[in-house]
């Protein structure tokens, strides 16, 4: 009773089952604590089996918020197969608000495949990934770009050996209406979410819809699509639920790569970062990346920051003070295949 994580929940039952993902952990202010991760189970009868998931950061909402809805408006005999839906993966982030846990510091996208007596983050990211994702066929896991980060509106799948699975993620990545894609080359070894459901052997997709924290109009309608059109085009349901306007056309899916180090942008020192370029703007190698203040010293001009690669912004860092580390760019390449 004291480690692991537990469920009443019945993956072979039909209709809507609501409860939690149980952790124990004893703390000071109650021996018997558990963290408790929401989720709900929605079945009708045999068909695809899908687990959509946000909160894996807690300061990522479009996710948390779409999922929610669908939660309240998906209703069980208009599903074919199972949807599990877990709004709030690493919930104690998502109520503090912040990209980890405040109980252990986890940062639940790092922390597969887990430990069941480890932290709290480890037990979660162990019940993913050896209970829950080798219950489904596809994992959708949710992300935007948090309180320091904007994104670029993309998804992402993680590289299989099963040439079948390959085949398989990049349709339904493709199928998700976003501009952008990446397929990561981080290994089976990876601690992420990805790298769990390659390990579990199911498709796993993953996106980035926004970032600063908070929603848009516009993040919350391209979030609310994508989930529409997996769902759609796994045939768990037959009509948009999240987003019933009609999906304008968009043009296929452009591939893009992130995998090396000279394609950031990152502080040296203590500072203030000015950007000089928009989220999607195609830059070259040598192109002004943006301005580097030193407000301790105001006789000291700014010093440009310029890109090392050239291909496409997609992602800023939004807090204009930064620390020696910190991504400031990202530049992708894009990849046709």
């Amino acid at each position: 009773m004291h480690s692991g994580i537990r469920h009443t929940l019945d993956f072979e039952a039909d209709g809507r089952q609501s409860g939690v993902l149980s952790v124990p952990l004893s703390v000071d202010r109650s021996p018997y604590f558990h963290v408790q991760v929401p989720v709900c189970v929605m079945r009708n009868g045999e068909g695809p089996r899908i687990l959509l998931m946000a909160g894996n950061h807690g300061d990522e909402y479009e996710g948390e918020f779409c999922l929610t809805r669908l939660i309240r408006r998906l209703d069980p005999a208009l599903l074919r197969g199972t949807v599990t839906i877990l709004p709030l993966a690493n919930a104690p982030a998502v109520r503090a608000g912040k990209r980890c846990s405040p109980i252990d510091g986890g940062n639940l996208n790092r922390a597969f495949p887990g430990d069941p007596r480890g932290s709290a983050t480890s037990r979660i990211a162990h019940a993913l990934e050896h209970d829950l994702f080798p219950r489904h066929d596809v994992v959708f896991d949710l992300h935007s770009g948090g309180t320091s980060m904007a994104h670029l509106p993309c998804a992402l799948i993680e590289s299989q050996d099963d040439a079948a699975r390959q085949g398989r993620a990049l349709d339904l990545m493709g199928s998700l209406g976003l501009p952008f894609g990446f397929v990561a080359e981080n290994g089976r070894d990876a601690p992420t979410t990805m790298g769990a459901a390659r390990r579990a052997g199911i498709v796993g997709i993953s996106g980035e819809f926004g970032g600063g924290g908070t929603t848009t109009p516009a993040t919350m309608r391209a979030t609310g699509r994508a989930i529409d059109a997996l769902l759609l085009r796994l045939g768990a349901i037959a009509r948009p639920i999240l987003v019933d306007s009609p999906q304008p056309p968009t043009p296929p899916m452009q591939i893009l790569s992130l995998a090396r180090h000279s394609q950031a942008v990152y502080a040296f020192r203590g500072g203030w970062f000015e950007p000089a370029v928009d989220l999607g703007a195609r830059v070259a190698a040598g192109d002004l990346a943006g301005w580097y203040h030193d407000l301790e010293r105001l006789d000291t001009p700014e010093e440009p920051l310029r890109f090392e690669e050239g291909g496409i912004v997609i992602s800023h860092r939004l807090h204009s003070h930064a620390v020696a580390g910190d991504c400031l760019m990202q530049v992708a390449e894009p990849v046709f295949l």
